[in-house]
């Protein structure tokens, strides 16, 4: 957040929609809620509702996704699995919220196919939670400049690309 606050003035003219992608504290929300168009991290009620009600203060109905932490990592977050409907259950009666979908990061891996069965949790996941809430989430965020290509088979509607697009970062 910090980064993207020091560049935001050389790039304030840009038509552009801001997105927040990384894990968010709940410290940070306020400044977050301010500064992005949509929060593509969101792993816990009780950020949903910090979410809210920051938006609430901002006047504006906040685009979100959950993160779902598929693969077991310790040095990633998200929700878990078996706890995402009860938080989108929770998320989707927020008045200041908007829920678009769904995002992960599978276990990094130099062979792309071995993203393959993550990419097929989270669309199986998201198709799921669409038909429970009666919810279109059209958005499934998944695969980054190694294994795009195989996200984008699997259903990506959007992928992370900025290491091919502008190098690794320092």
């Amino acid at each position: 957040m910090q980064e993207f606050e020091a560049k935001r003035p050389r790039i304030a003219a840009l038509d552009a929609m801001w997105h927040l992608i990384g894990h968010l504290q709940s410290n940070k929300v306020r400044r977050a809620v301010h500064l992005f168009d949509r929060i593509d991290s969101v792993d816990s009620l009780s950020l949903a509702q910090k979410l809210d009600f920051a938006a609430a203060e901002e006047k504006k109905r906040l685009e979100i996704l959950i993160e779902v932490h598929l693969g077991g990592e310790i040095s990633k977050s998200g929700i878990a699995e078996r706890d995402l409907a009860a938080l989108a259950e929770g998320v989707a009666v927020l008045p200041h919220l908007e829920l678009r979908g769904l995002m992960a990061i599978p276990p990094y891996s130099d062979d792309p196919e071995r993203a393959r069965p993550y990419f097929e949790k989270l669309r199986e996941l998201r198709d799921d939670l669409s038909r429970r809430l009666t919810l279109p989430l059209p958005v499934l965020s998944m695969g980054m400049s190694h294994d795009f290509e195989v996200a984008i088979e699997d259903s990506a509607t959007e992928i992370r690309i900025g290491t091919a697009l502008f190098g690794a970062r320092q």
